[in-house]
């Protein structure tokens, strides 16, 4: 597949360069680069820890959440 990149010129004419002393064009050289790369292995992520909580739920004594205007007047806000 072709494609068109922007390279730094003097990253430019070092991979150049080193594609020459190893024998093979840029492309190919540019190509084993990535290949090697993307095959390293990468560093493990770390855990990512959830904090649960311990809270049985439900509302605070004396909400009516049957209602609109039980869960409006727990919010101490007027009815809109």
């Amino acid at each position: 597949m072709r494609t068109t990149l922007s390279i730094n010129d003097r990253l430019l004419a070092q991979a150049k360069a080193r594609a020459q002393e190893s024998g093979v064009t840029l492309g190919a050289y540019v190509e084993e680069v990535l290949r090697r790369d993307l095959a390293a292995s990468r560093p493990a992520r770390r855990p990512v820890t959830l904090t649960v909580s311990a809270a049985t739920g439900g509302a605070q004594p004396g909400v009516d959440l049957t209602t609109n205007r039980g869960l409006y007047e727990a919010m101490g806000t007027e009815i809109a």
